[in-house]
């Protein structure tokens, strides 16, 4: 049975991969979620040797802990697991991911601009 020092160990983890501290992480609300996704889909001892440091660069390679890390960096960007099989997490991954967040918008169909928004022109925003 995991822990809380699982979710919290796979928490610091998913910051190293992506690139998001953990406190991004945490906020996206799916932090548990994606620790029993990643525990399921990747089994117990390959999870494990990604949680305990074999996946960090240089950490060794064996396993398939690359595609293993990749898998979780995926997960957190876009919601979903590669698989096989793929599948969208949930509606809330979908909406949380990371992709959005790092471009810098909201993921589509996600957040209520209001009836007929679509016939207004976007707002003007000044780039440096």
């Amino acid at each position: 049975m995991a822990t809380s020092d699982d979710t919290s160990d796979f928490t610091a983890l998913s910051a190293r991969l992506t690139g998001f501290d953990e406190e991004e992480l945490r906020a996206t609300g799916l932090c548990d979620v994606y620790r029993r996704v990643a525990s399921e889909q990747l089994g117990t001892g390959r999870f494990e040797r990604l949680l305990r440091g074999a996946g960090r660069p240089g950490g060794g390679t064996d396993g398939g802990l690359p595609d293993a890390a990749r898998a979780v960096t995926l997960l957190w960007y876009t919601g979903s697991w590669p698989g096989p099989p793929s599948f969208v997490v949930s509606p809330l991954a979908y909406a949380q991911g990371l992709a959005w967040k790092a471009a810098g918008l909201t993921a589509p169909a996600t957040a209520p601009a209001g009836y007929g928004s679509w016939a207004l022109p976007p707002a003007e925003v000044d780039c440096p």
